[in-house]
């Protein structure tokens, strides 16, 4: 009975806390000391002061202390309730905040129009994606989850309202206020992402608003400049405009902004403002849906709100109606309780206590809005008020985690809108050549360099129509990008007229992808798509925006988008084009995958000491997790001169890696054809190996470094003069003559039958003088040859045609100075034994240098992220790119340790983790990993259980390849361990 009695006193202590049993969004967890506070300093205040509390000022942080000086004034000797801050950065707003504050005799609301969050480390200004991009995310849960951090980011900073969800509607594509900050047209869609991006904020402690009441989303004019008119029917926007503001409130929200709009259905009055008409604010909002939450009004500096006013007022005095204290209490009278931004809130503040001395407003009236208003600073927090601290409020604002979120958004929110003959995802690459064409204003650099991520990709520039069109006939796959300015969601996003004449030429001649970033309404000037094969809705330019929709063009994560509104004669709201990821490589944070990022930059720590100690003079890193490449960085320079940088596209000589890489995949192949098998003996796969001392010789004990061969024999010293130690005339000359046409540089060719000579020397060689596990090169000599035989084309061709084009392994290849620039090829060495000169663009292994750059032990080229991609091809057990090369028991029948028993550790082909304490890898992985290391200093290595594939690339050997600093001090293998420490999940 005594709980009972309680509950029944507490409910009539609380009446202005609910009304018709509806709960008040501003009511706090513990209602009755929340009435205790707000009663108590109601009571301390006076007139004036309780007045000023309705009013919130706008102030800009980036002005000058003459400017804001102004502002103390209002807070010190008026108490005004509340301030919204625009324009500055978030430190200067905390330091300005925390003394304005200081000076308060109540501590204030603060409002942000922070619709896109407060980040500034990804793109602009803005943490997070415009409502239109988000408004093609099926998934709501993601627009909670950004609802709640851009509340947080606003607790953070002392933001206590953030103007946002913008809720409007938008039907009109002109609309030059929402556009970009609409969730869409449909208002099913749009009331479901408002809904969970309010739940999302409020869960954080920070007051949503939904704004523009009654629906703001159907006018071409700007509310800035003029009073645009809505003209819909009374019953359309109880159906529609309405439906989001009642789910909303329904749902507890805490504040509705009343939009500067012209509302004839609504409003009688000939041109009347929404903000200044009781029927919309009272009627509508507070009566008819039910709203106890707080009632803002747009900015009342909003351009000619007085000219619309009549003069027939009750209450008004006429002869000053243009003064901005008139316009407050207008708004004030029709039922707002805050006057956002008022046009000279001392005249207003005035005007008010003038209109409650001669009745016009009730204390009754009064003590309703104001006790709202402390309400909501209860809720706040702000009856225990604390300073925003200083202390790392740039790194609290700039999180990781919001950069994750951002980038899931973008993933589910880009939007294939055309897809003729299932063009995208892009597959085939060996069959295609692709130019990437940039139209619009702005920066596309991002999306091409993502876009070489995955194949060879040419950026094609012409400054005249004829001669893009003239120089686009090479290729038959023509990628435009459709760059505008994400600087803000009010930039220009239509094609010129010209880029449009341009659009339509290019597609009439090539296969089209067109990719647009920026809003879709960009696509309603579009009068024909017939000739178009693909259309991409990217929404904005940011770069996030820009990498993930070159994945999603190649298949690397999958197409999910819906379009949010319709556009253009094609287009209707919904469309959107979905197919699955086809097992490329993506690319992301770490901790899409269960890695930590503040822990992966030990990474960098230890390859600046290798390149600081002159382990290497360059190193290239990449570190992928379940498909995700999540850590690609470059450090150092080519050689120790310091003049080229070592960048992402920089290719090496990766010497051993060639025999994973190159030789082992094509014997894959055709063992999987039943043409071999691992228990093929070298007799039987070559005749000149029959009546031999390897002739029984398997391909499984060779490939296991477990055949008796020795290490390694250096053909090269036979060809050297004896008496000078340089190449022997007898086997070379300085130009390519008959009979001399094996490249070893451009001013050394070794005599052609030589390479029959090396396989002779290989087939007499002794053989050791007992079994055990022995590394050896000779496998790889021996299985070129044989593979040639097999396809009748020198091992080069076989690997280009059959992998690495269909891979898009484009940066991988032997003999590199016949497809690249040398500044784009890393040297190996000063060789002062055999060429006599730096080794650039040249195989750095003599054997291979003998049989012309091709070797199958060493020979390849290639860059950290072409390695990954054939790394990444055996993790997933021979599938990638959509495309299978291998059956999953053909990787199991390689990565196989078959002598591990007799302290073999090696599969076949591939390398696998020490069974001692000391070998290739950390210790740390599991045994199921397999990878390679190289004698320039490369090492690749793939783990299937923790599905991390792990890339170095270095040139260790320059200038000289005596030294092995890197293995010496394990930089390879302390880097793999400092990966797997980084694992989180």
């Amino acid at each position: 009975m005594r709980r009972f009695a309680l509950i029944i006193i507490l409910l009539n202590l609380l009446p202005s806390f609910a009304q018709n049993d509806i709960k008040s969004p501003l009511q706090a967890q513990d209602p009755l000391l929340q009435k205790q506070w707000v009663d108590s300093i109601y009571k301390t205040l006076s007139t004036q002061e309780r007045i000023a509390q309705l009013f919130m000022v706008q102030i800009m942080s980036a002005d000058n202390a003459d400017v804001n000086n102004k502002y103390f004034r209002l807070v010190n000797e008026y108490g005004i309730g509340g301030i919204i801050y625009s324009k500055g950065g978030p430190m200067r707003q905390a330091k300005l905040n925390n003394k304005l504050q200081a000076v308060s005799r109540v501590p204030m609301l603060i409002g942000m129009d922070a619709e896109w969050g407060l980040s500034m480390r990804l793109d602009s200004t803005y943490a997070f994606p415009w409502n239109m991009t988000l408004g093609a995310i099926s998934d709501n849960d993601l627009i909670e989850r950004t609802g709640k951090h851009i509340g947080e980011h606003c607790k953070r900073l002392g933001v206590h309202f953030n103007f946002a969800p913008v809720v409007d509607i938008n039907t009109n594509p002109k609309n030059p206020i929402i556009g970009n900050r609409s969730f869409g047209e449909d208002r099913d869609n749009v009331t479901a992402k408002g809904l969970a991006f309010m739940k999302g904020m409020q869960s954080s402690g920070v007051l949503a608003n939904a704004k523009h009441f009654p629906g703001h989303g159907d006018t071409e004019d700007d509310s800035h400049k003029t009073l645009p008119t809505v003209s819909f029917s009374e019953q359309r926007i109880d159906s529609v405009e309405l439906h989001p503001y009642r789910s909303l409130i329904k749902e507890g929200l805490s504040s509705v902004m009343v939009a500067h709009l012209n509302v004839p259905s609504l409003e009688k009055r000939r041109g009347f403002p929404s903000s200044l008409s009781k029927h919309i604010v009272t009627d509508i909002l507070k009566e008819e849906l039910g709203f106890k939450g707080l009632i803002f009004t747009d900015a009342l500096t909003m351009k000619g709100a007085a000219d619309y006013i009549e003069k027939d007022i009750d209450g008004i005095n006429k002869n000053s109606v243009r003064t901005g204290g008139e316009i407050d209490l207008m708004a004030f009278l029709a039922g707002n309780d805050v006057m956002l931004m008022s046009e000279n809130p001392v005249y207003g503040i005035e005007r008010f206590v003038e209109a409650y001395n001669e009745g016009v407003i009730s204390e009754e009236r009064l003590e309703h809005s104001v006790k709202k208003i402390l309400m909501a600073k209860y809720k706040v927090g702000l009856n225990n008020y604390s300073p925003v601290s200083l202390v790392n409020l740039k790194k609290d604002l700039n999180r990781l985690k919001d950069d994750v979120l951002y980038e899931e958004l973008m993933e589910n929110a880009i939007t294939v809108v055309k897809n003729d003959k299932v063009i995208l995802p892009l597959r085939d690459l060996e069959t295609r050549k692709i130019a990437y064409v940039n139209l619009g204003d702005d920066n596309g650099s991002t999306f091409y360099s993502e876009l070489k991520k995955y194949t060879k990709v040419h950026h094609i520039k012409a400054d005249k129509l004829d001669e893009l069109i003239s120089k686009l006939q090479n290729y038959n796959t023509v990628i435009i990008g459709f760059h505008k300015s994400n600087a803000n969601p009010w930039k220009g996003y239509k094609f010129a007229q010209k880029e449009m004449a341009w659009l339509y030429e290019i597609s009439r001649n090539n296969t089209v992808i067109l990719d647009v970033f920026a809003r879709p309404y960009a696509l309603n000037d579009i009068l024909s798509i017939d000739n178009i094969e693909g259309i991409i809705m990217s929404y904005q330019n940011s770069k996030i925006a820009q990498q993930k929709s070159a994945q999603v063009i190649f298949g690397a994560i999958p197409a999910k988008g819906r379009l949010p509104v319709s556009t253009g004669q094609f287009f209707p709201l919904g469309t959107g084009e979905s197919y699955n990821a086809i097992s490329n490589l993506s690319y992301g944070l770490p901790e899409r995958v269960g890695m930590d990022s503040d822990l992966l930059e030990k990474l960098d720590s230890v390859s600046y000491y290798a390149v600081k100690n002159k382990m290497t003079p360059g190193i290239q890193l990449l570190v992928a997790r379940r498909g995700k490449v999540i850590y690609n960085k470059s450090f150092g320079y080519h050689t120790y001169a310091k003049k080229n940088k070592v960048d992402f596209d920089d290719i090496y000589d990766v010497a051993s890696l060639t025999k994973i890489l190159g030789t082992l995949p094509v014997l894959m192949e055709i063992e999987e054809k039943g043409a071999v098998s691992l228990d093929s003996k070298l007799g039987d796969l070559i005749l000149d190996y029959r009546g031999t001392n390897k002739e029984d010789i398997t391909l499984k004990k060779m490939l296991s470094h477990y055949a008796q061969l020795k290490p390694w024999i250096p053909f090269y010293y036979a060809t050297l003069d004896s008496l000078t130690n340089k190449p022997d005339p007898k086997y070379y000359r300085k130009k390519r003559t008959k009979g001399f046409n094996i490249e070893v540089t451009n001013t050394l060719f070794l005599r052609n039958d030589y390479k029959d000579s090396i396989q002779e020397i290989i087939k007499e060689s002794d053989l050791l003088s007992r079994l055990r596990y022995r590394y050896s090169d000779l496998p790889y000599y021996i299985l070129k040859e044989y593979l040639e035989g097999f396809y009748d084309k020198p091992l080069n061709e076989i690997t280009e045609d059959r992998f690495y084009k269909s891979l898009g392994a484009n940066y991988t290849t032997y003999n590199p100075r016949k497809k690249f620039s040398l500044k784009d090829i890393v040297p190996t060495e000063v060789d002062k034994y055999y060429r006599y000169r730096k080794i650039h663009g040249y195989v750095h292994d003599m054997g291979a240098a003998m049989q012309d750059g091709v070797g199958g032990h060493a020979g390849v080229f290639s860059n950290a992220n072409d390695v990954a991609k054939i790394m990444q091809l055996y993790l997933q057990r021979g599938f990638y790119g959509g495309k299978r090369y291998f059956k999953s028991e053909t990787i199991d029948k390689f990565n196989t340790c078959y002598y591990c028993d007799s302290d073999n550790r090696r599969g076949v082909g591939f390398d696998k983790p020490q069974l001692g304490d000391e070998g290739p890898t950390c210790g740390c992985i599991s045994m199921t990993s397999f990878g390679h290391s190289g004698f320039t200093g490369t090492y690749a290595w793939a783990d299937p259980e923790e599905e991390i594939v792990y890339v170095f690339l270095a040139n260790r050997t320059y200038p000289e390849a005596g030294k092995n600093l890197l293995l010496r001090e394990n930089i390879r293998t302390e880097i793999q361990r400092l990966i797997y420490e980084a694992i989180i999940e």
